[in-house]
């Protein structure tokens, strides 16, 4: 089951750590037994079990709680899943549009490949958590906490972290565009990984985060318009 390894955190030129590396889940599943189901239910308990290319689209399972499950090629079309519980479970090519999991917690997960959109996350705890490669779009994570979680090789489209904590968060390899951190509060979040790093809110926000040199220069037109300077020549 998950334990998380320790982030080594990411060092400068001059060898001093710039910014604490998240820790990322290792998840070990046991022998898994097929889910035998034809729906979720609310309140449920799902343990050690396999989700196969399920269609749970739809389907209300609201504070339900899967421990050592694995999801794999799963449609969750507006499943109403709030509240719910994943915790050392592996998510693998989840597909669908309005999922709604809202104050959910995520705790040693492995989300792979998923092409999701309009997901609500607000409210939620995301904690030793990597979403590796796939699309996201419009995920919203107003409001939540995000702890030892990496996004990697994935693509971010106007992700919104308004009102959220984001502490040792990474971006690797990830395009993270139009994002909002308007209210959001950082500490060691490695955005260096990010190309494009693309943010329509919120800059004023990223004190307790690291970009490169080339993002600084990109990120320079709006940081002088969020300052008041007139840049000419």
């Amino acid at each position: 089951m998950g334990a998380g390894g320790t982030g080594a955190g990411r060092t400068g030129g001059t060898g001093r750590t710039a910014v604490k590396g998240a820790r990322r889940p290792e998840v070990r599943l046991p022998p898994l037994r097929p889910w035998a189901g034809a729906e979720l239910e609310p309140d449920g308990d799902y343990d050690g079990l396999e989700f196969l290319e399920a269609d749970l689209s739809g389907q209300r399972g609201a504070g339900a709680r899967f421990m050592d499950c694995a999801l794999t090629g799963c449609a969750v079309d507006e499943a109403a899943l709030g509240r719910a519980r994943f915790l050392d479970s592996v998510l693998t090519g989840l597909r669908g549009v309005g999922t709604h999991l809202a104050e959910a917690v995520f705790r040693d997960v492995e989300l792979s490949a998923p092409r999701l959109g309009g997901v609500q996350l607000h409210g939620a705890t995301l904690e030793r958590v990597v979403v590796r490669g796939g699309k996201l779009d419009f995920l919203n994570l107003r409001e939540a906490r995000l702890k030892d979680v990496v996004f990697e090789s994935c693509v971010l489209v106007e992700p919104d972290f308004a009102g959220a904590r984001l502490e040792r968060v990474e971006f690797v390899d990830c395009a993270l565009k139009g994002a909002d951190f308007g209210g959001a509060v950082l500490k060691d979040v490695d955005l260096r990984g990010a190309a494009p790093l693309e943010v329509q809110r919120g800059l004023d926000r990223l004190s307790g985060a690291v970009i490169s040199t080339g993002q600084l220069l990109d990120l320079a037109p709006l940081l002088a318009a969020g300052l008041g300077i007139r840049v000419e020549g």
